[in-house]
């Protein structure tokens, strides 16, 4: 699902923010064929001095009408409108091997919640359909919103970016108090695992690592995900305009993975890095 309350620094997907298509380039593949400059109705694309196609993103209007002529895909349109009756349609593709290797419909973003209605429709298409789902979250939403999608949901898939207020709202815009009321709340029926998008230098201290730990105990999580900060996202910050706000950061070592895995174990956890 596009669109996100949160803006997380270290998002690798962050044309999953804004909640409507985006334009997105792939330079690569650009042939500096002009097409896309003649056609653009607001010329917001133009030819730079370095002979690189430019877009004026303050300019385009996303009528996509560069992406239509374009002969090589260099320009894309990311994001399209769907119906559940299409998304179904999608997902029963794949139904013989949901069936066969046990797993099922995961519902991501974006933030699935910022489309509550939509997204209670198609998990209620999805379970009477058979198939086992999952809600992956970051838990920011009024409660009813995420109560009335979890009458459909074996599994969710629950972010803790930081347990401290202050530092959570610095690194994603928001305060983490919606976030952990709702995680608190969620029925003891429904599996439930934490994931840690784990930030050298953010979130990797020992005494937010334990209040996590002690989040998982007290909720029962069925299993901690971590999930180690890396640099993949960074071309996509570049296709969209953007500048990646992470590029200083450097991943954590395998060391301190293994050392976070064992530290959050102690609280009796299952740990698994990367899944």
């Amino acid at each position: 699902m596009k669109g996100c309350a949160l803006k997380c620094r270290w998002c690798q997907n962050p044309e999953s923010w804004k909640p409507y298509p985006e334009l997105m380039t792939r330079d690569a593949k650009c042939i500096l064929c002009r097409k896309c400059i003649d056609i653009c109705p607001v010329d917001a694309i133009t030819l730079g001095n370095n002979g690189c196609r430019n877009i004026d993103r303050e300019k385009c209007k996303l009528c996509f009408e560069c992406v239509d002529i374009c002969p090589t895909g260099a320009l894309t349109k990311v994001g399209e409108c769907k119906t559940v009756e299409d998304i179904v349609g999608e997902i029963k593709k794949d139904e013989l091997f949901y069936y066969r290797s046990g797993g099922g419909v995961t519902i991501s973003g974006g933030e699935p919640l910022c489309q509550p209605s939509f997204t209670h429709k198609l998990l209620k298409a999805c379970k009477e359909r058979g198939y086992h789902t999952a809600l992956d979250t970051c838990g920011f939403a009024p409660w009813s919103a995420l109560e009335r999608v979890l009458e459909y949901v074996d599994l969710v898939l629950y972010d803790i970016k930081h347990m401290d207020p202050k530092p959570h709202k610095e690194a994603t815009g928001k305060s983490n108090a919606l976030i952990l009321r709702n995680v608190r709340k969620i029925p003891r029926h429904i599996k439930v695992w934490l994931r840690i998008p784990l930030v050298p230098g953010y979130n990797d201290s020992d005494e937010n690592l334990r209040k996590i730990g002690e989040l998982g105990r007290e909720i029962g999580a069925e299993k901690v995900s971590i999930l180690p900060f890396n640099r993949a996202g960074e071309e996509k910050y570049r296709s969209i305009g953007r500048q990646s706000p992470m590029a200083e950061i450097e991943p954590p070592s395998k060391k301190r993975i293994h050392e976070v895995q064992k530290f959050i174990e102690n609280f009796g956890l299952r740990v698994t890095v990367g899944e």
